[in-house]
């Protein structure tokens, strides 16, 4: 990952980690996901979200006042 980004999202559902990226886009803050689950097995590891640092405060706050669990 690039410097300046920062994990602020992690689930083990992919689609849960689509829709944070997707609420995050739609309030105008980039987000990255990045799909590390083994393609073979997928119950192992996450899908994570990733934001510029100088978005972190407002995406976390959108993330809290979201319904998305």
């Amino acid at each position: 990952m690039e410097k300046d980004w920062e994990l602020i999202y992690s689930a083990e559902k992919p689609y849960q980690a689509e829709l944070v990226k997707q609420m995050l886009e739609n309030n105008k803050v980039n987000a990255v996901l990045i799909n590390k689950q083994d393609s073979s097995y997928q119950t192992f590891g996450n899908a994570e979200v990733y934001v510029n640092l100088s978005n972190k405060e407002r995406a976390l706050q959108l993330i809290k006042d979201s319904d998305i669990e």
